[in-house]
């Protein structure tokens, strides 16, 4: 007789559908952000400030990835947690030379500053996640069938 229980998901099922929720929203958001300053009119490269432009191009060209590796992590792809780790190292890189950047005395606003620092974290915290959740799956050997 059912006991009336849900059917039992696999072990993190609803942390990687918040993960991959997160992602998607996040390279979305980036996107849209990125894009209107870089395609977008003069009033919006001026309410923009002082933007750092490798900085940005980097950030909209991640965008991209930031949704194909949310994409992954939803349909429990473990491919998806290596990705994670590379949007999250290149972000880190990417923030290291805007350390550079601001050293030399070049332009930058603040919000760059925090934003990097937001990405950097949730792009490393995301990439633990995604190996600590996909790297339990059993990968069947396709050759020993």
């Amino acid at each position: 007789m059912p006991s009336g229980n849900p059917t039992p998901r696999a072990p993190g099922t609803l942390a990687l559908r918040a993960m991959a929720l997160l992602a998607v929203a996040f390279g979305l958001l980036t996107l849209k952000e990125g894009g209107s300053v870089l395609f977008g009119s003069a009033a919006a490269r001026a309410a923009a400030g002082a933007y750092v432009p490798f900085v940005l191009w980097f950030n909209f060209g991640a965008g991209f990835a930031y949704v194909v590796a949310g994409l992954g992590m939803g349909l429990r792809q473990r491919w998806a947690a290596p990705l994670a780790a590379l949007i999250a190292a290149a972000t880190a890189l990417t923030f290291a030379v805007l350390g550079v950047h601001i050293a030399q005395g070049g332009a930058f606003e603040m919000r760059t500053v925090a934003a990097m620092a937001l990405r950097t974290t949730v792009w490393a915290v995301l990439a633990w996640l995604a190996f600590r959740h996909l790297g339990r799956q059993h990968s069947p050997n396709l050759l020993s069938e």
